[in-house]
């Protein structure tokens, strides 16, 4: 069966990684402008002031998309771009850079897929509570308001959150992002509340305002648990563990923020371990978080390895695979995920980012030859293929990233891109890796 004929190939970045010009144009600050450079938070204190300057150099980062052949750009919008302070009055000149970045992508049969929020969090506002903040849901709508009614006259694919158990899992509940908090589980769980609303808000908008026709979804982290072997009794118990409420851990869980938008109701485990501490909902605030979505997105790069007992485990072993993050290479996650997600949430998939850091440079004879990336993409869309192989609905893939940039606490220290970025000169050079998926495109992945 293999991918369909209309299947999406993407490439995806975010805002605060790639754009710089951090306060140009009238942009205010948000959490990692603030706190990047503050201690030892990050690598070397590096921050994204610049970063890959892709806010002046975006005409010719796209011009680079096309001649690799992507057919889907899924970028974020800097929430203080467009409103500096959070909310209040909109900054136009924020507003023209998206429209016209917009329109550069369709000008060049690039589908322009926008992430509303991709954890650059408006300072002023958190500097009022943040996600703790009752009203934090109303500022995110009046947020989401003002990017719908600009660009959804030629945008119809729409992601509301970026991976919030990043957002509020590492930058609120073990403080290795920003704004680098450690809250207690009262205080996470007033923010999960507010997060889940903000997404309902934004996704009800968007379907019932936006000038053309919609598809919405949202970005998790969407690893699965592997099955030790394809026997139903592993199968069964690896599921079990994959949409497990994750106890103390819960801001990292899979279901804590996928059971509300999917199944209007938080996961058994999680109301049992914290009781009358789990904010309710009004039925009005239900009907909102469980907006029906369009597409399911699933941000992943290795599978879930669960509490470790010890210090190995399936995944974590001396030798084993692994990214020059260290992050290891467990190829049929992409399976197992989809199919674990499109069992539980009857919503057809979309890959919104996966891909590696590899240990790249340039050559003598002046190119990247990133053959590990080539090795390690070529293993996982195997195993997404396998999936479209079993008839499970795929609508696309977008390969993190488009091009090397700011690592969040890695700093400038993991290299992702299919393009080449060298930090002080601005220098791209297209990877074998960007000619290697322009094959893949090409050949809509039938010769993987």
């Amino acid at each position: 069966m293999g991918f369909s004929k209309d299947f999406i190939w993407g490439a995806a970045t975010a805002s605060y990684q790639i754009e710089g010009a951090y306060n140009e144009d009238g942009k205010g600050l948000n959490v990692w402008d603030a706190y990047a450079s503050d201690r030892d938070y990050v690598k070397f204190r590096e921050n994204g002031n610049v970063a890959c300057d892709h806010y002046h150099r975006f005409k010719d980062d796209i011009a680079l998309m096309k001649e690799i052949g992507i057919k889907a750009y899924r970028f974020s919008v800097s929430w203080t771009r467009i409103f500096p302070e959070g909310i209040g009055k909109i900054n136009e000149k924020g507003i023209k850079f998206y429209s016209d970045l917009v329109d550069e992508l369709i000008k060049n049969d690039i589908i322009p897929m926008i992430t509303l929020y991709h954890w650059d969090y408006p300072l002023a506002l958190h500097y009022k509570g943040g996600w703790t903040n009752p009203d934090s849901s109303e500022w995110f709508l009046e947020y989401t308001k003002a990017v719908v009614d600009a660009l959804s006259d030629r945008v119809s694919y729409w992601m509301t959150l970026n991976e919030p158990q990043v957002d509020i899992g590492c930058g609120r509940q073990d403080g290795v992002h920003a704004p680098f908090e450690k809250r207690n589980a009262r205080d996470l769980l007033i923010m999960g509340r507010n997060v889940l609303l903000s997404h309902g808000k934004a996704a009800d908008y968007i379907r019932n305002n936006a000038k053309i026709k919609a598809k919405i979804g949202y970005a998790p982290i969407g690893p699965c648990m592997l099955p030790k072997d394809e026997s139903p009794v592993a199968i069964e118990e690896a599921r079990k563990k994959t949409f497990s409420g994750g106890g103390d851990r819960f801001p990292y869980s899979l279901s804590y923020w996928s059971d509300p938008i999917f199944l209007g109701k938080y996961p058994d485990d999680v109301l049992e371990r914290f009781g009358d501490l789990v904010p309710e909902f009004t039925a009005e605030e239900w009907k909102l978080v469980t907006t029906p979505l369009d597409f399911y997105g699933m941000n992943i790069y290795n599978a879930n390895a669960g509490e470790q007992q010890g210090e190995y485990s399936d995944i974590y072993f001396q030798g084993k695979m692994a990214t020059n993050i260290g992050w290891p290479v467990t190829p049929d996650v992409l399976y197992w995920s989809s199919r674990f997600m499109y069992d539980r949430y009857k919503t057809p998939i979309i890959i919104t980012e996966n891909g590696m850091a590899s240990h790249d440079w340039v050559c003598v004879d002046g190119k990247v030859h990133d053959s590990y990336r080539i090795d390690y993409l070529t293993r996982y869309l195997r195993g997404y293929k396998r999936a479209a192989d079993e008839g499970i609905p795929l609508i696309g893939y977008i390969q993190w990233s488009l091009m090397d940039n700011y690592e969040w606490s890695q700093g400038y220290t993991q290299r992702f891109g299919m393009i080449y970025v060298d930090y002080p000169t601005q220098k791209r050079t297209i990877k074998d890796s960007g000619y290697w998926y322009r094959n893949v495109i090409e050949t809509n992945g039938e010769e993987l």
